[in-house]
C-alpha cells in the first residue's frame, strides 16, 4: 500500500471481497454455463459433430456404388464416380470434426 491510501480495517474489506463475488455471479451465473453447454458442447456447436456426418458419407459413398453397378440407367452410371469422389471428400473433412 502507498502511504497516500488509508488502512481498511478487516471487516471492511471482507465486505469488499464479498461485493465484488456477488458482482461477479451477477455477470456470470452459474446455470448459463450449463445452457451453453447444452447447445454447443464443450468444443464447438452441435452440428460439427462427426457421428452424424460420417453417416451420411459413408450412405453416399454407398450410394454411388450401387450407381455405379445397377444396369438400367444410364444417368445413374454416368454420376456414380462424383458421387462416390464426393462421399470420399466428405468423409476426409468430417473425420476432423470433434467428436
Amino acid at each position: 500500500m502507498t502511504p497516500s491510501q488509508p488502512i481498511k480495517p478487516a471487516a471492511e474489506s471482507g465486505l469488499e471481497a464479498a461485493r465484488a463475488r456477488i458482482a461477479r455471479q451477477r455477470a456470470h451465473p452459474p446455470g448459463q454455463d450449463k445452457a451453453r453447454a447444452a447447445a454447443f458442447g464443450p468444443s464447438g456447436p452441435r452440428i460439427f459433430r462427426r457421428g452424424p456426418w460420417e453417416l451420411l458419407a459413408t450412405v453416399l459413398i454407398g450410394l454411388g456404388v450401387v450407381m455405379l453397378m445397377q444396369p438400367f440407367a444410364l444417368a445413374l452410371f454416368t454420376y456414380s464416380f462424383v458421387t462416390i469422389l464426393t462421399g470420399t471428400v466428405m468423409f476426409i473433412v468430417v473425420s476432423h470434426f470433434p467428436e
